[in-house]
């Protein structure tokens, strides 16, 4: 079933009017203002799918565990947690604990909000990029800091090149050296750091300060 209906669970109302102006361009939808938990319970079981764009920083929740039980009550809500700050491990916990649940920053461009709010009404899961990096940090932080003393100083260049897009033919080229020569290195390198493609090296290679953000995205 196709998103029809809105709860715009925030407080401040400019969020929620800037919200539903964005919104109302993606389709025609039934929208609700919600200024309470109380109010939030009320309407979640009218529907067979709703999007919620909750800020769960002001709202009156007794803990992040009564919201992640919610979600799991009413699986056919999707959540959109739109928020100025929240803690890493909210944010860790709020990831791991259900796909329903998508988290943006209100700072965040106005491209990255648009992208959001299109993902969430699609039923897909967003994150936004200081959310991705929180997560990133947590999930590679003792491998970068083991993994990069184990690695030469050739797989380090390389393993930069890797993840600044160039593919193996054009590094052996770099280099003047074999593709098979590369082929080795890039076997090593994914085996140190505990990778399985591409991606994941990239990943890996940010949060070791090998590329930077502005000159790669992920």
């Amino acid at each position: 079933m196709e998103v029809s209906r809105i709860i715009l669970a925030d407080n401040q109302y400019i969020t929620r009017e800037g919200a539903r102006n964005v919104l109302s361009r993606m389709g025609h939808f039934e929208f609700k203002d919600v200024l309470s938990r109380k109010e939030l319970l009320a309407e979640l079981s009218k529907d067979v799918f709703i999007v919620v764009v909750l800020d769960y920083s002001l709202f009156d929740f007794r803990s992040a565990d009564e919201l992640f039980n919610i979600g799991i009550a009413y699986p056919n809500v999707h959540w959109l947690l739109f928020s100025s700050e929240l803690s890493d491990e909210f944010i860790r916990r709020a990831y791991f604990n259900s796909p329903d649940f998508s988290i943006l920053y209100k700072d965040s461009s106005a491209d990255e909000i648009r992208t959001a709010f299109l993902q969430v009404i699609r039923k897909r899961r967003y994150v936004c990029s200081v959310v991705s990096n929180v997560l990133l940090s947590n999930v590679y932080k003792q491998k970068t800091e083991a993994g990069r003393t184990h690695l030469t100083a050739t797989e380090l260049e390389i393993l930069k090149e890797i993840a600044s897009g160039k593919t193996t033919k054009e590094i052996a080229e770099i280099r003047h050296s074999s593709m098979h020569t590369i082929i080795s290195h890039r076997k090593n390198i994914f085996r140190k750091i505990e990778v399985n493609n591409v991606y994941e090296a990239t990943k890996y290679a940010v949060k070791a300060g090998l590329i930077d953000l502005s000159d790669y995205y992920i």
